[in-house]
């Protein structure tokens, strides 16, 4: 009776995210349906911070437009160099996130890790990088027991194809608790997020690239801001990589398909 309850405490019988019955045994209580309908972002995107452009959706108007950048990098430009996500935050996705994120499923890392490496493939990154989340204010880290960005990070490093790269979680500290940024305009979540994060041992990022990560990219508001406070620390470059993107153009899933990724499949099975 003890062993049956143990049973159905770590595995439980049904999806947490669709609620049909669970036939493998696993760590993550998510069926490798709802896995594999996560699906990678295929409308056209701003080539410097992936936010998803009407014009690019359409095929035959991209090829008409030099600049593939959307109006809010036109007028100011990021202090990352690029950045890359791998689905929309929305449907299966944003879930699974939501099951790390808010519901400590710490399992849902493995999967999410390797959405993130997908993502930072695409990145075409060749020289070694120091990967770092985006840190959580010691208030929150003790109220959630872990950063998320960490554990996705921490999968994806045993997937990345970079070499050299090498994980860096004391470098970046988030000094100051901050408001939601949810409702705010863009000049907002800059006031808001400005000063909220200061570097410890910059003599270790001088000249060094930077891989910043974390789970979901919205405005960019914060990894700017992020990158900036590296390169002003003496980082050469900063890259941002996260697993998922909300944008503002998306399409329908029956428009997109499902993931047809072999490595994406392989982390799904062995979750």
């Amino acid at each position: 009776m003890v062993a049956q309850g143990l049973f159905a405490a770590l595995f439980p019988p049904d999806c947490r995210l669709c609620g049909t019955p669970l036939v493998n045994i696993s760590r993550l209580p998510v069926c490798l349906e709802c896995i594999s309908t996560v699906l990678p972002i295929r409308v056209g995107t701003c080539e410097i911070c992936g936010e998803g452009m009407a014009t690019l959706a359409r095929p035959e108007l991209a090829r008409l437009e030099e600049d593939q950048t959307c109006d809010a990098c036109r007028e100011t430009r990021p202090h990352f160099e690029k950045a890359c996500a791998y689905g929309s935050y929305d449907g299966e996705l944003r879930d699974l996130i939501h099951l790390l994120k808010y519901e400590q499923v710490t399992p849902a890392a493995k999967v999410l890790g390797g959405i993130l490496a997908t993502a930072i493939a695409k990145l075409g990154i060749l020289r070694p990088v120091l990967v770092i989340p985006v840190p959580l204010h010691s208030s929150k880290r003790r109220q959630r027991r872990f950063n998320q960005a960490e554990l996705i990070a921490r999968a994806a490093l045993k997937r990345m194809a970079i070499p050299g790269a090498e994980l860096a979680t004391n470098l970046l500290v988030r000094q100051r608790a901050t408001v939601s940024q949810i409702g705010l305009t863009r000049p907002q979540r800059a006031e808001n997020i400005r000063g909220a994060f200061r570097v410890q041992h910059p003599e270790k990022l001088s000249g060094r690239d930077i891989l910043l990560v974390d789970d979901v990219l919205t405005t960019g508001t914060t990894a700017s801001e992020c990158a900036r406070v590296l390169r002003r620390a003496g980082a050469e470059k900063v890259w941002v990589a996260t697993v998922a993107r909300t944008l503002k153009h998306s399409r329908r899933k029956t428009d997109v398909g499902v993931v047809n990724d072999p490595d994406f499949e392989i982390v799904a099975r062995a979750s």
